[in-house]
């Protein structure tokens, strides 16, 4: 308004005059006007230029729009394709994915999501055609690799997966994961030194649960020491190998006492489970110390007895371990103290089997000493007690 006012004042007291001669042509006007007018040329020329740029630009601008239109829907795919997938629809998710690849930026992460959703409805193909999309991406090579493992590891396809975990590994990459989805490649292909050497690692790291650590080292342990192809010496090279730490443990001194057993190797199945039984006490090791009986007369049955002696003053009440001494002190002839014990063991047993054995040496027992009728009974028990 205050600009208004002050044009309409000047104007008004402003006497000027401009004259525009071309002959034989003479135009006289007022200083005002010819200002109004240059202002009037002024704003049509500048409308003119802008709808020039404007008609210029409008294929770029055309250009840009549907290439922000593609990002729409393409971004749009890609999180319908996430949920889809977390939601278990895996076929919207493959159709999702689809409309995400249209846009170059997410097509890698959009492969990844359609070969996890085409695997999810065991379309194989489908997959590896998804995961043949991401090959030249560089910059998803870790994340390709990762899938492809895990992929194929549900798939039951182990040798393919740690091609996949060494290609990973190869390019210098190694952390928690990838060591997880290695472990059950390994186990699913039977690879049991390699399953303890990662079951070791992962527990450096704590990513492993202790009961499924545990378990795993059980299950490797038990296929390495229980494999019938073993012979003696390669038998104890494999034991060799194992460490202290882990030669204590009940479970693999069980197991490593039975095969040096069944190989005849009894001296040796004798330390492994004493060794085991002076760490940690288990029933199981002492069952295997009894299959570990020396020949009768030698020094070593007589070393035995003696370690179950000591063994009953702190566990009076072990059954498993009074049959033990009870077997040893037969096999030594000793039958007084055969007998006391092996009836101590059958009064404190708690399981058929123990039962079955306790009655099975009483009446061997007494079959020695030709006591017919007592070793008959205890037969009769014995069989009893086998079809229970």
């Amino acid at each position: 308004m205050a600009a208004a006012i002050g044009i309409a004042v000047t104007a008004r007291f402003n006497p000027g005059n401009v004259v525009l001669f071309y002959p034989p042509y003479r135009i006289d006007l007022s200083l005002n006007f010819f200002l109004l007018l240059q202002v009037v040329l002024f704003v049509l020329l500048y409308l003119l230029v802008r709808a020039v740029r404007a008609t210029v630009r409008m294929p770029a601008q055309v250009a840009a729009y549907r290439q922000r239109k593609r990002e729409r829907d393409g971004n749009k795919g890609l999180r319908e394709a996430l949920k889809a997938l977390f939601e278990g629809r895996f076929g919207h998710a493959e159709k999702a994915a689809l409309r995400a690849a249209e846009l170059e930026e997410n097509a890698g992460l959009a492969a990844l999501i359609g070969a996890r959703a085409a695997h999810r409805m065991r379309q194989s193909e489908r997959r590896d055609s998804w995961l043949s999309r991401v090959e030249g991406d560089a910059s998803l090579k870790t994340a390709r690799l990762m899938t492809v493992t895990e992929l194929l590891v549900d798939d039951h396809q182990p040798e393919a997966a740690l091609a996949a975990v060494r290609e990973l590994n190869a390019s210098g990459t190694r952390h928690i994961h990838a060591l997880q989805w290695s472990l059950k490649a390994e186990q699913q292909a039977k690879n049991w030194p390699e399953v303890l050497r990662l079951v070791r690692s992962l527990d450096k790291h704590r990513a492993l649960h202790p009961a499924l650590s545990s378990r795993l080292r059980e299950l490797a342990y038990d296929h390495l020491l229980s494999d019938p192809s073993h012979d003696a010496e390669s038998l104890m090279r494999v034991w060799s190998t194992v460490p202290s730490a882990d030669r204590v443990k009940p479970y693999i001194a069980c197991r490593a006492a039975t095969a040096l057993n069944a190989r005849g190797l009894h001296d040796e199945a004798r330390l492994v489970c004493e060794e085991s039984l002076a760490a940690d006490w288990d029933e199981r090791v002492v069952r295997a110390y009894r299959e570990a009986a020396a020949p009768s007369g030698t020094p070593a049955l007589l070393l035995q007895i003696e370690h179950c002696e000591q063994w009953m003053k702190q566990r009076p009440l072990d059954a498993e371990l009074a049959l033990t001494l009870g077997t040893l002190c037969l096999k030594q002839k000793l039958w007084g103290k055969a007998q006391r014990h092996l009836e101590q063991a059958l009064s404190d047993a708690n399981e058929p089997q123990m039962v079955r054995d306790a009655h099975l040496k009483l009446a061997q027992m007494h079959d020695a000493l030709q006591q017919t009728e007592q070793a008959a009974a205890h037969y009769r028990q014995c069989a009893l007690a086998t079809i229970l």
